[in-house]
């Protein structure tokens, strides 16, 4: 399997299947401090929680995760709080995990690590 950095996001219609359990585990690897968690509705999604020395660190790794979401109109849910940031990537039209969300945990860790 290619590094998840290396691969691009690829557009993702409702019509796509949600990667199944085996697929998930494998790609998982790749971004091991990610956790799989269920919403409310039993839609996984992709979490990992990110610690910073202050308000303005988080704030800053939020704006670069934005920047990089935009960039491939791929968009997570970000929770921002003093010295601390939730992300969580889920495909919205598919109600589940596609290849492009650990493509974009990837991209999360590599700006966390340039921090």
């Amino acid at each position: 399997m290619a590094d998840l950095l290396t691969m691009k996001c690829v557009p993702c219609e409702s019509d796509v299947a949600p990667l199944t359990e085996n697929e998930i585990e494998t790609l998982q690897s790749q971004v091991p401090e990610w956790g799989v968690m269920d919403d409310a509705q039993g839609v996984p999604r992709l979490t990992r929680t990110f610690k910073f020395k202050n308000f303005a660190e988080a704030l800053s790794f939020t704006d670069q995760v934005g920047a990089a979401a935009e960039e491939v109109g791929h968009h997570p849910l970000i929770e921002l709080t003093w010295g601390r940031a939730t992300v969580q990537w889920w495909t919205h039209n598919i109600n589940g995990l596609h290849q492009n969300d650990f493509i974009m945990a990837a991209r999360t860790d590599e700006i966390y690590a340039k921090q």
